[in-house]
Protein backbone atom coordinates (compact mmCIF):
# COMPACT_ATOMS: atom_id res chain seq x y z
CA UNK A 1 0.00 0.00 0.00
CA UNK A 2 2.84 2.52 0.86
CA UNK A 3 4.71 1.83 -2.50
CA UNK A 4 1.24 2.37 -4.15
CA UNK A 5 0.38 5.96 -2.04
CA UNK A 6 4.20 7.18 -3.17
CA UNK A 7 4.05 6.25 -6.64
CA UNK A 8 0.81 7.94 -6.90
CA UNK A 9 2.55 11.18 -5.36
CA UNK A 10 4.94 10.86 -8.19
CA UNK A 11 2.69 10.61 -10.83
CA UNK A 12 0.77 13.77 -9.46
CA UNK A 13 3.45 15.69 -9.68
CA UNK A 14 5.32 14.70 -12.86
CA UNK A 15 2.62 13.52 -15.29
CA UNK A 16 1.29 15.44 -18.52
CA UNK A 17 -2.56 15.10 -18.73
CA UNK A 18 -3.65 16.18 -22.68
CA UNK A 19 -6.47 18.25 -22.45
CA UNK A 20 -9.11 16.03 -24.20
CA UNK A 21 -6.28 15.20 -26.80
CA UNK A 22 -5.71 18.06 -28.29
CA UNK A 23 -2.63 18.70 -27.23
CA UNK A 24 -1.78 14.78 -28.33
CA UNK A 25 0.59 14.44 -31.24
CA UNK A 26 1.16 11.76 -32.54
CA UNK A 27 3.14 8.41 -30.89
CA UNK A 28 3.77 4.55 -32.27
CA UNK A 29 2.29 1.42 -30.82
CA UNK A 30 0.42 3.22 -28.00
CA UNK A 31 -2.08 5.84 -28.25
CA UNK A 32 -5.47 7.05 -26.63
CA UNK A 33 -7.14 4.13 -28.47
CA UNK A 34 -4.99 1.73 -26.90
CA UNK A 35 -7.87 -0.88 -24.88
CA UNK A 36 -5.00 -3.87 -23.38
CA UNK A 37 -5.52 -7.05 -21.39
CA UNK A 38 -2.81 -8.95 -18.94
CA UNK A 39 -2.20 -12.63 -19.58
CA UNK A 40 -1.02 -14.00 -16.79
CA UNK A 41 -2.93 -11.54 -14.28
CA UNK A 42 -3.49 -13.50 -11.43
CA UNK A 43 0.04 -14.39 -11.35
CA UNK A 44 2.17 -11.96 -8.42
CA UNK A 45 4.11 -10.01 -11.18
CA UNK A 46 1.16 -9.26 -13.29
CA UNK A 47 -1.12 -8.63 -10.97
CA UNK A 48 1.24 -5.71 -9.55
CA UNK A 49 2.38 -4.19 -12.48
CA UNK A 50 -1.34 -4.30 -14.06
CA UNK A 51 -2.11 -2.28 -10.98
CA UNK A 52 1.03 0.21 -11.98
CA UNK A 53 -0.52 0.22 -15.82
CA UNK A 54 -3.80 0.83 -14.72
CA UNK A 55 -2.67 3.78 -12.02
CA UNK A 56 -0.85 5.56 -14.60
CA UNK A 57 -3.24 5.40 -17.17
CA UNK A 58 -6.26 6.75 -14.56
CA UNK A 59 -3.76 9.84 -14.07
CA UNK A 60 -3.41 10.40 -18.27
CA UNK A 61 -6.97 9.13 -18.95
CA UNK A 62 -9.45 10.39 -16.44
CA UNK A 63 -12.44 8.31 -16.33
CA UNK A 64 -11.50 6.17 -18.87
CA UNK A 65 -10.26 2.10 -18.82
CA UNK A 66 -7.25 1.20 -20.14
CA UNK A 67 -6.62 -1.70 -19.37
CA UNK A 68 -9.48 -3.58 -19.17
CA UNK A 69 -8.99 -7.11 -17.78
CA UNK A 70 -7.00 -10.09 -17.90
CA UNK A 71 -6.50 -13.75 -18.72
CA UNK A 72 -5.81 -16.90 -16.47
CA UNK A 73 -6.85 -20.38 -17.70
CA UNK A 74 -9.16 -21.36 -15.41
CA UNK A 75 -9.97 -18.77 -13.59
CA UNK A 76 -12.45 -17.31 -15.90
CA UNK A 77 -15.55 -15.36 -14.31
CA UNK A 78 -13.36 -14.25 -11.58
CA UNK A 79 -12.13 -10.92 -10.64
CA UNK A 80 -8.81 -9.81 -9.52
CA UNK A 81 -8.45 -6.14 -7.92
CA UNK A 82 -11.44 -5.01 -9.89
CA UNK A 83 -10.24 -6.75 -12.57
CA UNK A 84 -12.19 -9.26 -14.70
CA UNK A 85 -10.89 -12.45 -15.56
CA UNK A 86 -11.48 -14.24 -18.75
CA UNK A 87 -10.26 -18.41 -19.46
CA UNK A 88 -8.78 -17.24 -23.00
CA UNK A 89 -8.19 -14.41 -24.95
CA UNK A 90 -10.70 -14.18 -27.13
CA UNK A 91 -13.17 -14.58 -24.51
CA UNK A 92 -11.34 -11.58 -23.23
CA UNK A 93 -11.47 -9.70 -26.59
CA UNK A 94 -15.23 -10.54 -27.12
CA UNK A 95 -16.32 -9.36 -24.05
CA UNK A 96 -13.97 -5.56 -23.70
CA UNK A 97 -12.41 -5.17 -27.09
CA UNK A 98 -9.35 -5.27 -26.40
CA UNK A 99 -6.82 -4.53 -29.33
CA UNK A 100 -3.21 -4.91 -27.30
CA UNK A 101 -2.02 -7.97 -24.36
CA UNK A 102 0.86 -7.26 -21.79
CA UNK A 103 2.32 -11.34 -21.30
CA UNK A 104 3.35 -12.00 -18.46
CA UNK A 105 3.03 -16.14 -18.49
CA UNK A 106 5.93 -18.48 -17.08
CA UNK A 107 8.22 -18.85 -19.52
CA UNK A 108 7.90 -22.68 -20.15
CA UNK A 109 4.28 -21.86 -21.81
CA UNK A 110 4.97 -17.72 -22.65
CA UNK A 111 5.45 -18.95 -26.27
CA UNK A 112 1.70 -20.41 -26.69
CA UNK A 113 0.46 -17.20 -24.68
CA UNK A 114 1.69 -15.25 -27.22
CA UNK A 115 0.27 -17.47 -30.23
CA UNK A 116 -2.84 -17.41 -28.75
CA UNK A 117 -3.14 -13.41 -28.38
CA UNK A 118 -1.93 -13.89 -32.09
CA UNK A 119 -5.22 -15.88 -33.14
CA UNK A 120 -7.61 -13.68 -31.16
CA UNK A 121 -6.55 -10.81 -32.99
CA UNK A 122 -4.28 -8.44 -31.38
CA UNK A 123 -2.94 -5.68 -33.06
CA UNK A 124 -0.34 -5.85 -30.33
CA UNK A 125 1.40 -7.91 -28.02
CA UNK A 126 3.90 -6.75 -25.20
CA UNK A 127 5.97 -9.74 -23.98
CA UNK A 128 7.48 -8.93 -20.75
CA UNK A 129 8.35 -12.32 -19.47
CA UNK A 130 12.05 -13.11 -19.26
CA UNK A 131 13.54 -16.27 -19.95
CA UNK A 132 11.54 -18.02 -22.75
CA UNK A 133 13.77 -20.77 -24.34
CA UNK A 134 15.14 -19.60 -28.18
CA UNK A 135 13.54 -22.16 -29.91
CA UNK A 136 10.36 -20.97 -28.38
CA UNK A 137 10.88 -17.87 -29.89
CA UNK A 138 11.61 -19.41 -33.15
CA UNK A 139 8.22 -21.07 -33.45
CA UNK A 140 6.64 -18.24 -32.84
CA UNK A 141 8.73 -15.94 -34.98
CA UNK A 142 7.69 -18.47 -37.46
CA UNK A 143 4.16 -18.54 -36.59
CA UNK A 144 3.44 -14.41 -36.83
CA UNK A 145 4.98 -14.63 -40.16
CA UNK A 146 2.25 -12.92 -42.76
CA UNK A 147 0.18 -12.04 -39.62
CA UNK A 148 -0.83 -8.14 -39.07
CA UNK A 149 -0.17 -8.67 -35.24
CA UNK A 150 3.24 -6.93 -34.04
CA UNK A 151 5.14 -8.49 -30.92
CA UNK A 152 7.52 -6.33 -28.68
CA UNK A 153 10.05 -8.59 -26.58
CA UNK A 154 10.25 -10.92 -25.00
CA UNK A 155 12.31 -9.75 -22.16
CA UNK A 156 11.73 -6.39 -22.32
CA UNK A 157 10.30 -3.48 -20.03
CA UNK A 158 7.23 -2.68 -22.69
CA UNK A 159 6.23 0.44 -24.48
CA UNK A 160 5.66 3.57 -23.31
CA UNK A 161 3.46 6.37 -24.54
CA UNK A 162 4.23 9.53 -22.01
CA UNK A 163 0.83 11.23 -20.68
CA UNK A 164 -1.22 8.44 -22.61
CA UNK A 165 -0.66 5.03 -21.52
CA UNK A 166 2.58 2.10 -20.45
CA UNK A 167 2.46 -1.70 -21.26
CA UNK A 168 4.99 -2.95 -19.21
CA UNK A 169 6.96 -2.27 -16.02
CA UNK A 170 8.99 0.87 -16.46
CA UNK A 171 8.36 3.42 -13.76
CA UNK A 172 5.80 5.70 -15.89
CA UNK A 173 6.78 9.08 -13.21
CA UNK A 174 10.33 9.03 -15.08
CA UNK A 175 8.56 9.80 -18.75
CA UNK A 176 7.88 13.02 -20.01
CA UNK A 177 5.74 13.72 -23.11
CA UNK A 178 8.03 15.21 -26.03
CA UNK A 179 9.48 14.99 -29.59
CA UNK A 180 12.18 11.75 -28.77
CA UNK A 181 11.80 8.42 -30.06
CA UNK A 182 13.55 6.05 -27.64
CA UNK A 183 14.46 2.58 -28.92
CA UNK A 184 16.35 0.14 -26.50
CA UNK A 185 17.41 -2.98 -26.03
CA UNK A 186 18.03 -2.58 -21.91
CA UNK A 187 15.24 -1.83 -19.42
CA UNK A 188 17.31 0.33 -17.22
CA UNK A 189 19.34 2.51 -19.69
CA UNK A 190 15.72 2.99 -21.35
CA UNK A 191 14.62 4.65 -17.66
CA UNK A 192 18.15 6.59 -17.68
CA UNK A 193 17.81 7.94 -20.95
CA UNK A 194 13.98 8.85 -20.51
CA UNK A 195 15.41 10.75 -17.42
CA UNK A 196 17.61 12.39 -19.23
CA UNK A 197 15.48 13.28 -22.25
CA UNK A 198 13.05 15.13 -19.57
CA UNK A 199 15.59 16.81 -17.82
CA UNK A 200 16.84 18.52 -21.02
CA UNK A 201 13.51 19.41 -21.94
CA UNK A 202 12.88 16.84 -24.64
CA UNK A 203 11.30 14.10 -23.58
CA UNK A 204 9.69 10.96 -25.51
CA UNK A 205 7.42 10.71 -27.83
CA UNK A 206 7.36 6.79 -27.41
CA UNK A 207 9.83 4.80 -25.47
CA UNK A 208 9.93 0.96 -26.32
CA UNK A 209 12.45 -1.48 -24.95
CA UNK A 210 12.68 -4.17 -27.81
CA UNK A 211 14.08 -6.99 -25.41
CA UNK A 212 18.00 -8.36 -25.04
CA UNK A 213 17.01 -11.69 -26.55
CA UNK A 214 18.61 -13.35 -29.49
CA UNK A 215 15.46 -13.92 -30.78
CA UNK A 216 13.00 -10.62 -30.57
CA UNK A 217 9.59 -9.97 -32.32
CA UNK A 218 10.74 -5.77 -33.36
CA UNK A 219 13.75 -5.66 -34.40
CA UNK A 220 15.52 -1.70 -34.33
CA UNK A 221 14.94 -1.27 -38.02
CA UNK A 222 11.13 -1.77 -37.97
CA UNK A 223 11.27 1.08 -35.04
CA UNK A 224 13.19 3.67 -36.51
CA UNK A 225 11.07 3.55 -39.77
CA UNK A 226 7.98 3.81 -37.29
CA UNK A 227 9.76 7.01 -35.58
CA UNK A 228 11.10 8.25 -39.25
CA UNK A 229 7.09 7.93 -40.28
CA UNK A 230 5.90 9.33 -36.98
CA UNK A 231 4.81 13.16 -37.50
CA UNK A 232 5.17 13.41 -33.08
CA UNK A 233 8.92 12.29 -33.64
CA UNK A 234 12.06 15.08 -34.18
CA UNK A 235 14.29 13.07 -33.10
CA UNK A 236 15.49 9.06 -32.07
CA UNK A 237 17.46 7.79 -29.62
CA UNK A 238 19.08 3.83 -30.11
CA UNK A 239 20.21 2.43 -27.09
CA UNK A 240 21.88 -1.10 -27.79
CA UNK A 241 24.64 -3.48 -26.81
CA UNK A 242 26.98 -5.78 -27.48
CA UNK A 243 26.14 -9.36 -29.32
CA UNK A 244 24.68 -9.75 -32.63
CA UNK A 245 24.85 -7.36 -35.19
CA UNK A 246 21.31 -5.23 -35.02
CA UNK A 247 22.97 -2.83 -34.64
CA UNK A 248 25.46 -2.56 -37.86
CA UNK A 249 22.60 -3.17 -39.50
CA UNK A 250 20.51 -0.19 -38.10
CA UNK A 251 23.30 1.96 -38.99
CA UNK A 252 23.16 1.42 -42.43
CA UNK A 253 19.21 1.81 -42.59
CA UNK A 254 19.84 4.97 -40.55
CA UNK A 255 22.54 5.93 -43.60
CA UNK A 256 20.10 4.88 -46.49
CA UNK A 257 16.82 5.91 -45.08
CA UNK A 258 16.43 7.95 -41.60
CA UNK A 259 16.11 11.84 -42.17
CA UNK A 260 15.69 12.72 -38.51
CA UNK A 261 18.18 13.13 -36.64
CA UNK A 262 19.85 9.76 -34.35
CA UNK A 263 21.65 9.42 -31.10
CA UNK A 264 23.22 6.60 -29.82
CA UNK A 265 24.49 4.42 -27.25
CA UNK A 266 25.95 1.04 -27.09
CA UNK A 267 26.59 -0.58 -23.92
CA UNK A 268 29.50 -3.01 -22.99
CA UNK A 269 32.86 -1.48 -24.15
CA UNK A 270 34.70 -3.50 -21.27
CA UNK A 271 32.80 -6.56 -21.43
CA UNK A 272 35.57 -9.85 -22.33
CA UNK A 273 35.10 -11.69 -25.21
CA UNK A 274 32.75 -15.23 -24.73
CA UNK A 275 31.35 -14.02 -21.48
CA UNK A 276 27.34 -13.44 -21.78
CA UNK A 277 26.46 -9.88 -19.96
CA UNK A 278 23.26 -9.89 -18.66
CA UNK A 279 20.65 -10.63 -21.47
CA UNK A 280 20.94 -13.89 -23.27
CA UNK A 281 21.64 -12.17 -26.79
CA UNK A 282 25.13 -9.80 -25.11
CA UNK A 283 27.92 -12.25 -25.93
CA UNK A 284 30.75 -11.48 -28.44
CA UNK A 285 31.65 -14.33 -30.33
CA UNK A 286 34.29 -15.26 -32.81
CA UNK A 287 35.43 -11.90 -32.74
CA UNK A 288 32.22 -10.04 -33.62
CA UNK A 289 29.51 -8.14 -32.59
CA UNK A 290 31.78 -5.76 -29.92
CA UNK A 291 30.62 -2.57 -28.93
CA UNK A 292 33.95 -0.86 -31.22
CA UNK A 293 32.51 -2.22 -34.60
CA UNK A 294 28.97 -1.03 -33.98
CA UNK A 295 30.03 2.30 -32.69
CA UNK A 296 32.45 2.52 -35.60
CA UNK A 297 29.14 1.62 -37.75
CA UNK A 298 27.03 4.15 -36.26
CA UNK A 299 29.40 7.05 -36.45
CA UNK A 300 30.00 6.09 -40.49
CA UNK A 301 26.48 6.81 -40.08
CA UNK A 302 26.61 10.18 -39.16
CA UNK A 303 24.95 9.14 -35.83
CA UNK A 304 25.56 10.91 -32.99
CA UNK A 305 27.41 8.97 -30.38
CA UNK A 306 26.77 9.07 -26.65
CA UNK A 307 30.61 7.85 -24.94
CA UNK A 308 28.75 7.11 -21.76
CA UNK A 309 25.10 6.39 -20.29
CA UNK A 310 25.66 9.59 -18.60
CA UNK A 311 26.30 11.37 -21.88
CA UNK A 312 22.80 9.97 -23.99
CA UNK A 313 20.24 13.18 -23.10
CA UNK A 314 23.05 15.63 -24.23
CA UNK A 315 24.20 13.38 -27.56
CA UNK A 316 20.49 13.99 -28.67
CA UNK A 317 20.61 17.59 -27.93
CA UNK A 318 23.63 17.79 -30.34
CA UNK A 319 22.79 15.37 -32.76
CA UNK A 320 19.45 17.83 -33.05
CA UNK A 321 21.89 20.93 -32.79
CA UNK A 322 23.99 19.38 -36.05
CA UNK A 323 20.21 19.23 -37.65
CA UNK A 324 19.70 22.62 -37.57
CA UNK A 325 17.11 21.81 -34.89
Amino acid sequence: MQQSTLATRRWQNFIYRPSSYTDWTMSILVSPSTKFITQGITGRAGLFHSQQCRAYAEQCQPGKQVLVGGVTPGKGGTEVDGFPVFNSVKEAVEATGANTSMVFVPPPFCADAIIEAVDAGMELVVAITEGIPVLDMVRVQQYMRGKPTRLIGPNCPGVITPGVAKIGIMPGYIHTPGKVGLISKSGTLTYEAAWQLGNVGLGQSTAVGIGGDPVIGTSFIELLQMFQEDPGTEAILMIGEIGGNAEIQAAEFIRDHIRKPVAAFIAGKTAPPGKRMGHAGAIISGGSGTAGEKIEALKAAKVEVAESPADMGAAVQRAMKRAGM
